[in-house]
């Protein structure tokens, strides 16, 4: 159970600093960010397929 806590903290770190790197404006920046941190699980599956980079938005 531990482990899995860890590869959520991890993954969110990651997305965190993806957000923070990518080219989208500092609002949409800012949300992603609070989403993430609010909800995790949710947020990073969000991010992953409507975030800045996603491979749905090219």
């Amino acid at each position: 159970m531990k482990l899995l806590g860890l590869l959520q903290l991890a993954l969110a770190i990651y997305a965190i600093v993806m957000i923070i790197q990518s080219s989208a404006e500092t609002g949409a920046k800012v949300l992603w960010v609070l989403l993430v941190l609010i909800v995790p699980l949710i947020g990073l599956i969000l991010w992953a397929l409507l975030g800045p980079g996603s491979p749905l938005k090219r």
